[in-house]
């Protein structure tokens, strides 16, 4: 028994020692982090996960707004508020006025990264309707970069979407095990399992270097689904070079109108940190995010375990920042304001980034990833951080929250370069957008 024990702990120790030399773990690693249960090992699991974030990341964690478009959708998912049998829901589809009202609003508050989240309804949000929301924000706001979570598409439409702008395509799965995919998708044409398994194919082929992956984890066995998850990402990477750019950790939670069983396989907190944690060390180089389904608490425990992009002050209904907003997809956690979450990652040592660089200078796909791979990333992410912060403090906040983020700025900056310093003169002196 003893020599087994010890032969498993030699195994972890192998397989975090390739990930802290930032490698892709394979299947069998995977596999064997997956079917781990000693907790004293899960520490020096989560310890690495930590220090890979670090080594490709530093210290930096990305802040980003959903911005809801549509409710009103086709599809009848069972676990979603917005499901077609949710017949107590109210509807509502954002004009696109409405949508540029929402996206000031939000870049009134600091943001500058905002991810377009959509129904499926073929004539509410069509691709000209997120064309014309995308051109509009970008004409009419300082948001500088757009993401899109919405249908599958055909490549030659993935083709479209690319030229209005958007960085990041996402599409999660929802469970990768057909039987329960099929029962909870049971009519739409989100019912097609194959179609959405082969989105990110097309989006690529189209010209998307950087596509965000998840499983809703709680629709089936968490093991299974990591596992799958990390397999189809492992297949992008053999294909086209470069995997997804993000992996998301959505847990499922309570919506109105859900028609799902919550406990057969609920994620407890243990096993959603665990799951993180896998998630950074089996592809170190991809951002992990963690959404405002989760509380704050879990939320600001989970950045040490390998997280590195969570949502902040964040609506789940359309006009429901400007508003109340109608039937919510699924209930919130953490209620923080972006200036509490960014206060409480400051007093946690870490550096907010509202960054939107990397997306606008070509760092992207099988290139991000051979720059994160070989700690090239985190100086861009560093510096980029702190100017994106020192812009924010100018516009955005005061009083003791300015205060405690100007110590942290000083203190960081100390550590940087000349150039960085005059980076940050350009920024007090109004100049906006300075990045690298």
């Amino acid at each position: 028994m003893n020599n087994m024990i010890n032969s498993d702990r030699t195994l972890i120790k192998d397989i975090l020692d390739k990930s802290l030399d930032l490698q892709v773990l394979n299947l069998k690693e995977v596999s064997a982090l997956i079917d781990l249960h000693d907790r004293e090992v899960w520490e020096e699991v989560y310890d690495a996960a930590h220090r890979v974030k670090e080594k490709v990341y530093g210290k930096r964690v990305v802040l980003f707004a959903p911005l809801y478009l549509s409710n009103e959708c086709m599809n009848d998912c069972l676990y979603c508020g917005f499901r077609t049998g949710n017949k107590n829901a109210v509807r509502k589809s954002l004009t696109v006025d409405e949508a540029v009202q929402e996206a000031e609003f939000l870049s009134g508050k600091g943001y500058r990264r905002l991810l377009l989240v959509s129904s499926e309804h073929s004539k509410r949000t069509g691709l000209d309707y997120i064309e014309k929301v995308a051109d509009a924000i970008y004409r009419r706001t300082d948001i500088r970069i757009l993401h899109a979570n919405t249908a599958p598409m055909r490549v030659a439409e993935f083709k479209r979407l690319k030229a209005a702008g958007i960085g990041v395509y996402q599409c999660f799965q929802e469970t990768y095990h057909i039987p329960s995919y099929r029962y909870l998708h049971q009519t739409g044409t989100k019912a097609d399992y194959a179609s959405r398994l082969n989105v990110m194919d097309r989006a690529i082929e189209a010209g998307f270097a950087d596509v965000g992956m998840g499983v809703l984890l709680g629709l089936y066995d968490w093991r299974w689904e990591v596992g799958a998850l990390i397999a189809h990402s492992r297949r992008l990477i053999s294909k086209y070079g470069f995997g997804p750019h993000t992996l998301s950790v959505p847990r499922l939670q309570p919506a109105e109108g859900s028609d799902v069983d919550f406990d057969t396989y609920r994620v407890s907190d243990e096993e959603l940190k665990r799951i993180v944690a896998i998630y950074r060390l089996a592809l170190p180089y991809a951002g992990v995010v963690v959404s405002t389904r989760e509380s704050a608490d879990l939320r600001d425990e989970l950045l040490s375990k390998g997280a590195s992009q969570i949502s902040a002050g964040s609506r789940t209904s359309p006009w429901g920042y400007i508003e109340k907003g109608d039937t919510e997809q699924f209930e919130i956690g953490d209620n923080r304001s972006l200036e509490e979450v960014i206060a409480k990652l400051a007093a946690m040592g870490m550096v907010p980034s509202l960054c939107t660089a990397c997306y606008r200078e070509g760092r992207s796909g099988e290139q991000f990833r051979n720059l994160a791979e070989n700690e090239k990333m985190k100086k861009f992410c560093h510096d980029n951080a702190l100017l994106s912060l020192k812009e924010y403090i100018e516009d955005c906040c005061s009083g003791d929250v300015k205060e405690k983020l100007e110590k942290l700025l000083k203190a960081e900056i100390s550590k940087s370069s000349n150039g960085l310093i005059n980076k940050m003169k350009l920024v007090e002196q109004g100049k906006r957008d300075v990045h690298s």
